[in-house]
């Protein structure tokens, strides 16, 4: 099953809404919920940072027979210093977004504290790509 949600920039009233229905059929496809809870707080927190810091994009959720690949991708500014965006704490968040309780530095920390797999590619001024992979169950255990 393939999910594809246009995400509107710079507008928090769609905040969560593409997270919100990719939880929802997770859940009524009868996965986990521990799996579905680490699909949409991944989710989630890169679909704030896409429409904070991207100018909104374009989010995909594919359901796959052993785990779920969202990626989210946008064509806004891009993340000059990943190494320091992935440190807790750390936030190019405006004021106005902070005030409101969001941009406290923890989005992308927090997805790759739930992903099985995160994957970022950014451009300065072309825009940024984030691939999580969340698998729905254990690996098998491997034979002697």
């Amino acid at each position: 099953m393939k999910l594809r949600y246009v995400v509107p920039g710079d507008d928090l009233s769609f905040a969560g809404r593409a997270s919100a229905e990719v939880k929802r059929a997770l859940g009524r496809l009868g996965v986990d919920p521990s799996v579905v809870k680490r699909a949409a707080v991944c989710m989630y927190e890169a679909e704030m940072n896409m429409i904070i810091h991207g100018g909104g994009g374009v989010a995909e959720a594919d359901v796959e027979q052993d785990r779920v690949r969202i990626i989210l991708e946008d064509r806004g500014p891009g993340i000059p210093n990943l190494e320091l965006a992935m440190r807790e704490g750390y936030s190019t968040a405006p004021s106005w977004i902070r005030e409101m309780g969001f941009g406290a530095g923890m989005g992308l920390p927090n997805i790759q504290r739930n992903a099985d797999d995160l994957s970022i590619e950014s451009k300065v001024d072309e825009g940024t790509r984030v691939t999580i992979i969340i698998k729905l169950s254990d690996p098998p255990a491997e034979q002697p």
